[in-house]
């Protein structure tokens, strides 16, 4: 059990740490003599022996030797990865590495790592750097809203070009601020750091052990570096190209919101026998009035083929003129597209008689639920094809000068760009629905860790391409650029005796421009367009399901659906268009006249200009075993926010099937830009203390007070509204607020590190941040721009009484057309021709009362802690070592899952322990190493219900061979037990994502120079 009675690998620890403490007790004897040795080589590490030997250590060891020495040296908490040889960095992909260090955890996309966690705090509550500048970052977000993120995506930079990344955990006053969790610093190669003519050249192929037969794929990096004029001018040149094709299955499904066991409406479960239409339904130990349950609304399974394509490239100039003077001129780039085939097959529920069975509460979960339907249910069969990029520039000039008496002076000055956006003529985001409409009966089995979905169909409408239908649609173009001006002016003072060791003080000034835009097409045809007779069988390959969808338990169920189609979802669209103007002519949406690609309907622009001028000052005195260091600092920080923001105005409504409500947008020139502003500024103050008490042993405390900027949707001015709207009332919408302050965390650091030998060491730590200004939103139950329900209105209720509940949707409308011709909503097709598709909202229907919310700062607090512990250690010189880390976190906030979203809720999201394990092999030619991350339970987010994603660990491992003429081959896996992932809800069985892991294999060989 773990400090706060979790259960945790502390006992695992508790005994490593003994045994590495047995097993290098005589190594820490030979301390004094072997840090002499080691300033040696930069890429190599002279170690003396017991015996008075000198070996040489290089790979794996010497970059840990060199990681350690930062971590050693450094005045604060700091964590480090070095590269082990140039070209040479540990993982395949930076966040891959960032896991190893303690306390950092990472996120996956399509099974690479992504994005990182530090001590509870996700992605946007870290900061990035690339040799100590800010960098811009950019994303296209999730398919149905503008980009708003601030986190970083490792994914860009290949991690060949990287020579070491730095995790500063403790507060700095010259650090950048943005960062709660952590600074991390990425710092590319410098050609005057390497004098002579180095290099490396690496081929490697990769395959993906997934679902499909993919190719092996060639990841191609190089890297040189050359000096001249003795050693003044040095020029570097760094790229890699990357190639990965994958495919990922993964079953979907989205949940309506909490619900109390005493309620009997649409969606919820029946109070008796019958539910809300007076239908027979069956519940298995229903939830009762203190239960709070979830009830599926749609479940489905993703099968995508991914191909990923990435350059990165560096160039660097350096001039040394004189001793005291070096100028330094770089360019950065990276360039990451993802291109994606997914096809789908799923469900969707009315909540119509319905059988289901429950767990007990307070927080129930399904183990099945189950639906019995006329003839004319749809069973969705959907495609989509996309292409997204994100491309990264970064030029850069930095001239520093050592002058006399002990001063230094740094410029430094840089402008760097991201932008996301699709490359595809479809969209950022699209999904092309078709259906066979025959199903009796549907039901999806959550008791196995891969949900099971089941359908039978009626006689003739049977699993297969002729029976296909296409349907509704949606094409989404989404767009980001982020834009950093930023200068910085150092300078520094050394002093040669006294209690003041040097004096620190500069000032930046940064220019952030962010846009973000969304528009979408969309056509909701889904009823049907076109006939089975006339949709071309061709389109769709029937495709086994349990084969493809392989690696989780319940995905060999007998009962599951027995096949999908891979769709051609391209040929689709053609055939779509032509015949019906999905493109061209849809329902909802300004089409740009360029492939399927939507106006923007949301257009944000913001602005933030910040000063921070920071001084501090570094003070030794001699305490203990050796001399201590006291730093103080403080930053001053000021930002000016501007927000503009394009929103939508809308001009009507109109219901256009039994369960939706379409929001009416046909004209983008009635659309305005608002422009809010607001401005926030804060004193930042940094204290470090380190001592030795003992030889070897260091004692830090920091305190520290650090910020964390608000996402961009957050800060955007202008009202925007959600489509569709349920026929039963309501729907979302929300507002930006410019004037919101910054997170703001007061930092405790408390840590012992002992360092027994040239590259090991044990540290424990605790940390506390108590995090204040936290963002919630404020909601108010609000009609906006005049919008009216007609599923609630006296002409569709009239239409529904006179054809039947049961009736298809079609002949409601054909009724209204007949009866009330200037309430019929018409859409145009391809040819020209108008549409019935749906009914106007007209006056006289019940007005709709959106949930509208604005974030704004609130007075609640968050308090997280926890300890850290890390061993590193070489096992004599016997080329094993190991390396272990824990960490445990605990925040004082937690979401309940047993009360509704009603009751208002506050939570910190990305709380959880991790670990990771290395043990590894570096001998003479011979590098081998294992590696096991794991991370606990989480809270991944919360709106109206929460969603968490489970536990999760994966084993990597990797094995090199040097042989003497600079020529090394290597082979790598990652996830080589194939882990599967998977996310609930507020129970265990509302599960919300499962896929199943897959392992990814490389292998190939390096020239070094």
């Amino acid at each position: 059990m773990n400090w706060k009675g979790k259960p945790s690998l502390v006992s695992f620890m508790a005994g490593a740490s003994v045994l590495a403490l047995g097993a290098t007790a005589s190594a820490a004897m030979a301390q004094e003599a072997n840090e002499a040795a080691m300033e040696t080589s930069d890429e190599d590490t002279a170690v003396v022996t017991d015996d008075g030997n000198v070996i040489v250590v290089s790979g794996i060891r010497a970059s840990l030797r060199d990681a350690m020495n930062i971590k050693r040296g450094a005045v604060g908490v700091v964590d480090a990865i070095s590269a082990e040889d140039i070209g040479k960095f540990p993982d395949t992909n930076l966040a891959e590495s960032l896991q190893r260090i303690t306390g950092v955890s990472i996120d996956r996309q399509s099974g690479e790592g992504s994005t990182v966690t530090v001590r509870g705090f996700g992605p946007d509550f870290n900061l990035v750097l690339l040799n100590g500048r800010q960098m811009p970052a950019s994303g296209l977000g999730s398919c149905c809203e503008a980009p708003a993120s601030r986190s970083f995506d490792f994914a860009n930079l290949a991690s060949e070009g990287i020579a070491g990344v730095e995790v500063y955990k403790s507060g700095r006053a010259s650090l950048p601020t943005g960062g709660i969790g952590s600074v991390i610093n990425i710092k590319t190669p410098r050609p005057l750091d390497r004098p002579g003519f180095q290099g490396s050249i690496g081929v490697k192929g990769v395959i993906d052990h997934t679902f499909d037969d993919t190719e092996i794929t060639p990841e191609v990096s190089g890297i040189v570096s050359k000096t001249f004029a003795d050693d003044s001018i040095g020029v570097l040149l760094s790229g890699s190209y990357q190639r990965r094709k994958a495919s990922l299955a993964q079953f979907n499904a989205g949940w309506r919101e909490g619900y109390l066991g005493n309620e009997n409406n649409w969606g919820s479960l029946p109070v008796d026998e019958n539910d809300w239409r007076g239908n027979f339904s069956r519940t298995e130990n229903r939830p009762d009035e203190n239960t709070v349950y979830q009830v599926t609304q749609n479940a489905g399974y993703d099968f995508t083929d991914i191909d990923r394509e990435r350059f990165n490239g560096q160039a660097v100039l350096q001039l040394r003129p004189a001793d005291s003077l070096t100028a330094t001129l770089d360019y950065t780039f990276s360039q990451n597209t993802l291109e994606a085939r997914t096809s789908s097959i799923g469900v969707w529920f009315n909540h119509d008689q319905t059988s289901s069975s429950w767990t007990d509460g307070p927080a129930a979960g399904p183990n099945f639920y189950a639906e019995s339907f006329g003839p004319g249910k749809d069973l969705a069969i959907t495609g989509a094809v996309a292409a997204n990029r994100n491309v990264n520039h970064s030029i850069g000039g930095n001239l520093e000068w050592n002058g006399p008496a002990g001063m230094t002076f740094v410029l430094d000055a840089h402008h760097s760009t991201a932008t996301s956006k699709p490359t595809s003529p479809y969209g950022s985001n699209i999904a092309v629905g078709s259906a066979i409409f025959g199903v009796q009966n549907q039901s999806v089995d959550f008791t196995t860790d891969m949900p099971v979905i089941s359908v039978d169909m009626y006689p003739g409408s049977e699993i297969d391409a002729s029976n296909i239908r296409p349907a509704g649609n949606a094409f989404r173009n989404a767009y980001m650029k982020d834009r950093i001006n930023e200068v910085a002016l150092r300078g520094s003072k050394d002093f040669d005796a006294g209690f003041i060791e040097s004096l620190d003080f500069g000032a930046t000034y940064t220019d952030n421009k962010v846009r973000s835009a969304y528009g979408f097409l969309q056509t909701d045809s889904w009823g049907g367009t076109l006939s089975a007779e006339d949709t071309p069988d061709g389109l769709y390959t029937l495709t086994d399901l349990p084969t493809d969808l392989a690696g989780m338990s319940g995905s060999q169920d007998p009962s599951i659906i027995a096949n999908y189609f891979r769709v051609d979802t391209v040929g689709l669209i053609d055939v779509l268009n032509s015949a019906v103007g999905i493109c061209t002519s849809p329902w909802v949406g300004t089409p740009t006249g360029e492939g399927c690609l939507a106006e923007f309907s949301v257009d944000r622009r913001i602005r933030e200009k910040t000063i921070a001028p920071y001084v501090q000052s570094l003070h030794t005195f001699d305490v203990g075993a050796d001399e201590a260091h006291l730093r103080l600092g403080l930053r001053y920080e000021a930002t000016d926010i501007s927000s503009s923001a394009l929103v939508p105005v809308p001009s009507g409504t109109a219901i256009i099937s039994y369960n939706e409500v379409a929001i009416i947008d046909d004209d983008l020139s009635d659309s305005t830009y608002t422009t809010l502003k607001g401005s926030y500024d804060n004193w930042l103050p940094a204290v470090d203390l380190d001592f030795s008490p003992v030889q070897d042993v260091v004692v830090r405390a920091s305190y520290s007070h650090t910020i964390t900027r608000p996402t961009y949707n957050n800060l955007q001015g202008g009202l925007t509204v959600a489509s569709p709207i349920r026929p039963d009332g309501g729907s979302t919408g929300g507002a930006g607020n410019p004037g919101l302050l910054p997170y703001k965390s007061k930092n405790i650091d408390v840590s012992a590190e002992w360092y027994y030998g040239p590259a090991s060491y044990i540290s424990v730590g605790y940390f506390r941040k108590s995090v204040s200004n936290f963002i919630g939103t404020t909601t108010t139950q609000s009609p906006a721009f005049g919008l009216v329900n007609p599923g609630q209105g006296a002409i569709y209720r009239e239409a529904v009484n006179a054809v039947g509940a049961n009736a298809p949707f079609s002949d409601v409308v054909n009724y209204v057309e007949t009866n009330y011709p200037d309430a019929v909503y018409y859409t145009t097709d391809a040819g020209g021709n108008q549409v019935a598709t749906g009914i106007l909202g007209v006056t006289g229907d019940p007005a709709v009362f959106f949930t509208l919310g604005q974030p704004g700062n609130s007075d609640q607090t968050a308090t997280l802690d926890g300890f850290e512990f890390a061993i590193q250690n070489n096992f004599w010189d016997t080329g094993f070592g190991v390396i272990l880390n824990y960490t445990m976190v605990d925040s004082d906030t937690s979401y309940d899952n047993a009360l509704r979203y009603t009751e208002t809720q506050f939570a910190v999201t990305g709380v959880s322990d991790s670990a990771n394990a290395v043990l590894f092999y570096d001998k003479g030619p011979l590098q081998a190493r294992v590696a096991y991350n794991w991370r606990d339970e989480f809270l991944s987010g919360f709106g109206l219900d929460p969603f968490y994603v489970e536990a999760y660990g994966q084993f990597d491992a990797s094995a090199s061979f040097e042989f003497n003429n600079g020529i090394s081959v290597f082979v790598e896996g990652i996830n080589i037990l194939n882990e599967d992932r998977r996310g609930h809800m507020r129970n265990d069985q509302t599960t919300f994502f499962a896929a199943p892991g897959y392992a990814r294999y490389a292998g190939g060989v390096r020239f070094t120079w």
